[in-house]
């Protein structure tokens, strides 16, 4: 397959029922009451195979905690804190040498940081040149390399792009989110990362922040349904190592989804806000979900949110940075819940913790932070990080228990026997049975929210017209993290439009396309007008917030404000299209729910909210001809208007345009 050549633009960073009972705080001390914790699968013995090698640790059939404990044993300062240390592909791509001198533990591509031929041979040559650096260590330990694989392997032309999270929220499907899942982790370890920072398993309560699309939905009880995206990244214990699955990250820990809109710094409006809560509201929200990751899926990571927390019990106006939350990370993760896995930062996560430079480092790591994101100050961070362990500033306990922690991550992904890209499953990245998969959950995610005239499904034949900002843009559809941080309008990547999808399902229909429906309508048209937002990441989806121009296609020109509205002009079409045609369905592209003006509310037969499909277009064609039955739910509230934000299931006064869970049906 042919690939764009890699343009370096500015590189984005990766920022991820039943088991649960709802935990009281009964004080500040003691917050957080868990229910009774179960031994992580981390701390068991690895499967046994046979010895390689004369030293223990290189030793693969002996148990995992032997293994860590041999090679924790001989590792030098330096060592260790290499292993805590993860920087960014492009400062060591074109000197792979910095790898060795480093002992670096790992590094990751953050939103568009690819090799220079962005196909999935490239991947796997580049992350095996690194891991050659790697072993060349004394004590050659391999590499670990991490990416955002967060609706499929979008970083990596020629991948599946699956929908994002808050389509998959909208399936009610587990299992269908299980193979998704498993699917994206065979298309990444195939092409040499054995690492996502996925799922985010936030419950966001906020549709203006810009993150909203990455969570499942806004009820925590949904979202821990969802967390079958874990045993799909990870397999059943005991499978990390399979050539198929891929380390996962539950994230972002916590509260990320709960903060205060006008809380968050510079120009971001809510997006690394802060939660502003008491502890019994902050489990309900935030917390719960993460229990059964850790306990009933196992996940490997945890990465903590930008956010900061405010406890309401003590009195507002004493936020604490999530990367400096020593309670939430040390005490509850891994001391209540038991998690047995290790703690990545976030992109320079504890650049914002306050104080110096030392402060930031000493108090991110004696939190519970086990290894640093540094893409550019890696080499700061080391030494500064030993600085602090010599000066008894960080204690030696705390260096060997997030060192250990992530060896026994190496060690259960069989990196230390196979520490090369096992290509098996590369001929099958982005094949046609995976995108079948993906145009599954495309058609299972749609939500009927309007069906008057039964305009739906549309019967093949006759006149169709369609028209729409978002008809016919891959780009679009795919939303951000889609080869770059940011995604874009123009961004091409392998796959069927909404129009393509269309065009097929339409049989011996004329089908008609114009954007912005200025070509001729006749009254026996039904009409399609496809509508909604352009690609975003972060902050830059804050209602309100910063404008995103930084991509090559931007030109240096601010994206489109999101204001969580239609444009003009895609009112106008709706407006143009439902005035003539016989009928009308307007389809909403789009990471979150939009405020509908009662003009085009009124005037369209046909309402679905389509999310954001990613590459396969044609689901959304499948339930618009019947071909597959509406069945989504909505995994969010959809608001009348924007001052209702924000609004959740179970608020008083809880008047919405369309409820939580709420999905029309067709036959």
């Amino acid at each position: 397959m042919n690939a764009p050549a890699f343009s370096h633009s500015r590189f984005g960073r990766s920022r991820p029922a039943a088991l649960i009972a709802v935990a009281a705080a009964a004080s500040l001390a003691t917050a957080f009451t868990v229910p009774g914790t179960a031994a992580s699968a981390a701390t068991q013995a690895g499967r046994a195979v046979a010895s390689t090698s004369g030293l223990p640790y290189e030793n693969a059939s002996l148990p995992v905690t032997k293994r860590v404990s041999d090679l924790l044993a001989r590792m030098t300062l330096a060592e260790k804190v290499g292993q805590m240390t993860q920087t960014e592909r492009y400062k060591v791509y074109n000197d792979a040498s910095l790898i060795t001198t480093g002992n670096l533990g790992s590094i990751l591509s953050g939103g568009g940081s690819t090799p220079t031929q962005n196909t999935p041979t490239a991947w796997a040559d580049m992350v095996d040149r690194f891991q050659k650096a790697a072993l060349a260590t004394r004590l050659h330990i391999p590499l670990l390399y991490g990416i955002d694989a967060v609706h499929g392997d979008g970083n990596m032309y020629g991948a599946t792009v699956f929908p994002h999270n808050i389509g998959l929220g909208a399936t009610r499907d587990p299992d269908l989110v299980r193979q998704v899942e498993h699917i994206t982790a065979s298309e990444t370890r195939a092409s040499g990362p054995q690492w996502t920072f996925a799922p985010c398993i936030c419950a966001p309560q906020d549709d203006r922040w810009g993150r909203t699309y990455e969570g499942f939905g806004e009820d925590p009880q949904l979202v821990i349904a969802m967390e079958s995206a874990i045993d799909g990244f990870q397999g059943p214990p005991g499978h990390l190592a399979d050539r198929d699955r891929v380390l996962a990250t539950a994230k972002h820990f916590a509260g990320d989804g709960d903060t205060t809109y006008g809380t968050a710094t510079g120009d971001y409006k809510i997006d690394q806000g802060i939660t502003i809560t008491n502890h019994q509201d902050f489990w309900r929200t935030s917390l719960q979900q993460y229990l059964p990751a850790v306990q009933k899926h196992d996940v490997g990571t945890v990465m903590p949110s930008y956010s900061s927390v405010d406890w309401t019990e003590d009195g507002v106006g004493n936020p604490t940075k999530m990367h400096a939350s020593k309670e939430l990370l040390t005490d509850v993760l891994k001391g209540s819940m038991n998690f047995g896995g290790f703690v990545i930062s976030d992109w320079e996560g504890i650049h914002q913790i306050p104080g110096d430079w030392p402060t930031q480092v000493r108090t991110g790591v004696n939190a519970g932070i086990d290894m640093m994101m540094e893409p550019n100050a890696y080499l700061s961070f080391e030494t500064t990080l030993t600085a602090e362990v010599n000066a008894g500033g960080v204690s030696m306990s705390r260096i060997n228990d997030a060192v250990s922690r992530i060896l026994s991550k190496k060690f259960e992904l069989g990196l230390f026997e196979h520490p090369y890209t096992d290509r098996t499953n590369l001929p099958a990245i982005g094949n046609p049975a995976h995108r079948a998969v993906a145009r599954k959950a495309v058609a299972k995610s749609q939500v009927l929210l309007k069906n008057a005239r039964q305009a739906l499904p549309i019967k093949p034949g006759g006149r169709i017209y369609v028209a729409g900002s978002n008809a016919d843009s891959i780009g679009n559809q795919a939303g951000g993290w889609t080869l770059t941080w940011q995604g874009g309008s123009t961004t091409n990547i392998p796959g069927t439009t909404i129009l393509n999808g269309i065009r097929k399902a339409a049989g011996a229909a004329r089908v008609t396309y114009s954007p912005n429906a200025t070509a001729p309508l006749h009254k026996g048209d039904v009409g399609i007008i496809i509508v909604g937002e352009t690609p975003y990441s972060e902050g830059f989806g804050d209602v309100g917030g910063p404008r995103w121009a930084y991509d090559p296609a931007d030109g240096k020109t601010p994206r489109p404000v999101k204001d969580m509205q239609l444009s003009a002009a895609d009112k106008a079409a709706v407006d143009a299209v439902c005035s003539v045609a016989i009928k009308c369905v307007t389809v909403v592209i789009s990471g979150r729910p939009l405020i509908l003006d009662p003009k085009q509310l009124s005037e369209s037969d046909g309402l679905v909210a389509a999310w954001l499909p990613g590459s396969e277009g044609a689901g959304v064609a499948d339930t618009l001809f019947g071909t597959v039955p509406y069945s989504g739910k909505l995994p969010v509230t959809w608001p009348r208007t924007l001052a209702q934000e924000p609004i959740n299931i179970g608020d008083a006064n809880y008047d919405p345009l369309y409820p939580y869970g709420f999905g029309l049906t067709t036959k």
